[in-house]
């Protein structure tokens, strides 16, 4: 997430400062930047894979989780949760509710899955695509959430994670932020007939911060954390099926 931020900054650099703003950035740098700028919701990123895929076996009950570093950081961390399971991760690093909801289409819809589990908000808080309100955020899940339901796609709508702060953003101090968002998701999940998956009250410390034995860095979970998430998310995705 600091590796986005810190390229959004260098693609106003670059471009307000053409070829003189290229001498502060590395060259890999440079070819993210103008990723960021000709594919800005990274629609590139699972295209082929998605092709490869194809449609449902019959009987599959296939999920898709649309979310960012937590939600890919999930192979890495505990690889064996997605194996053998009709699993597809669609996780994308540093990725706010605005992108996601562009690539919703093709990253879910178009895999005809039977539930969506959707875990987003916490980067548009962190202001990694530029200031966003709550009502924003809101909107963009509301969004989601409806184009599901449109396709027949049963959603599970995750809280957010708790967080003191950034790593990348020191200063925000987003707990107060996280715990409204999250109670605006409880409410819109009843009203509207999903599913409400609540991590954000198995994994809060005391200040509302991410409890340290279950992150490597305050706001990402390591194992631990994984492991602490995966019974939820099955039972999430079990209620969700029976509905």
């Amino acid at each position: 997430m600091k590796k986005i931020r810190r390229l959004l900054l260098l693609v106003l650099l670059a471009a307000t400062a053409g070829a003189s703003a290229q001498q502060l950035v590395s060259d890999a740098e440079m070819e993210n930047i103008r990723h960021l700028r000709s594919d800005w919701p990274d629609l590139g990123r699972f295209r082929d894979e998605n092709s490869r895929i194809g449609q449902p076996a019959p009987g599959e009950h296939r999920v898709v989780f649309m979310g960012n570093s937590i939600t890919i950081g999930w192979i890495e961390h505990r690889p064996e949760f997605f194996k053998g399971k009709p699993y597809i991760n669609r996780g994308i690093s540093g990725q706010t509710t605005p992108q996601m909801l562009v690539r919703f289409r093709q990253d879910v819809v178009d895999l005809k899955p039977a539930v969506v589990v959707i875990l987003a908000g916490i980067n548009d808080i962190a202001g990694n695509t530029g200031p966003a309100s709550l009502k924003m955020i809101e909107d963009n899940l509301t969004s989601m959430c409806e184009i599901a339901a449109a396709n027949k796609i049963r959603v599970v709508l995750c809280s957010v994670l708790p967080a003191w702060d950034f790593p990348w953003n020191p200063g925000t101090y987003p707990a107060s932020a996280i715990r409204e968002l999250n109670q605006w998701i409880e409410n819109y999940t009843s009203s509207h007939h999903h599913i409400y998956l609540d991590y954000y009250s198995h994994m809060a410390d005391e200040r509302g911060g991410l409890k340290a034995s279950l992150t490597y860095d305050g706001v990402h979970p390591d194992a631990a954390g994984y492991s602490v998430m995966e019974p939820l998310l099955e039972q999430a995705i079990h209620s969700a099926l029976e509905k």
